[in-house]
């Protein structure tokens, strides 16, 4: 028995790293699980038959609709987690043009948004409730973890995850959580292209040796977090990041 039987996950940002490895395990543990990633071209590596590649755009609201109108399709939507993230350059506020703000608040929070609403309206109504979980970042935590518009992204986050477990998660209809991963190894740096030099100072400040972990190890935590196994947790945002906060 694996620890999702018969659920129905959605996934994004699931075409690589965190988001691929999440949905792989979820797969494993019995889910039925729509991975989707803007990039179509990713998705064809599943191989699994419990899992279904859905190509769109989270910050496209029409896109997320049709993929949540495609877990409606299945029968219902147990899970979503909101993966799909991309980086600033670093860029700080007087160095931060409006394309890059929008485009990272478009991805990063408008996104998210998008797929929570839509989520909540179909959770709600269903008698076991719903799951959300949303990966945030150690930069929606402190200031100088990230490029501006990715910092203000993963806080704003972190505020959607603590006002949706507010509103629908006191009766345990729809648990809400957050994880804030720190060093991970993936491809979402392939997302910068020139690195403020200002902007990036306050992590250079920590020094070298850092610990990073692996997608599979935040893909485990994915796994605790909307399993049964932490059906008492709700509103809380744990940090992954193999110490690194705390040193």
């Amino acid at each position: 028995m694996g620890k999702l039987d018969g659920k129905i996950a959605i996934v994004t940002g699931a075409g690589s790293g965190m988001g691929k490895a999440t949905a792989e395990l979820f797969a494993k543990e019995g889910a039925t699980v729509i991975a989707s990633d803007i990039n179509s071209d990713r998705l064809a590596d599943f191989k699994n038959d419990h899992i279904i590649p859905f190509a769109s755009n989270v910050a496209d609201e029409k896109e997320v609709q049709a993929m949540i109108d495609k877990a409606k399709e299945l029968g219902h939507l147990d899970i979503l987690v909101n993966n799909a993230g991309i980086m600033d350059n670093f860029k700080t506020v007087d160095h931060l043009d409006d394309e890059t703000w929008n485009r990272v608040l478009g991805v990063n929070l408008n996104g998210p948004f998008y797929t929570c609403r839509a989520a909540v309206k179909v959770m709600k109504e269903q008698p076991a409730g719903g799951v959300i979980l949303n990966i945030a970042s150690i930069g929606g935590l402190f200031g100088g973890c990230g490029g501006c518009a990715y910092t203000v992204s993963k806080h704003g986050l972190i505020g959607l995850t603590k006002n949706i477990a507010a509103v629908y998660g006191y009766n345990g209809k729809i648990r809400t959580n957050a994880i804030s991963p720190g060093g991970v190894a993936t491809n979402i740096m392939d997302t910068i292209s020139e690195i403020d030099q200002e902007g990036v100072k306050p992590q250079q400040r920590l020094g070298e040796n850092l610990p990073i972990g692996t997608s599979e190890d935040i893909a485990q935590a994915a796994l605790f977090m909307v399993s049964d196994e932490s059906k008492f947790v709700n509103g809380a945002v744990l940090t992954a990041d193999g110490g690194l906060t705390d040193l």
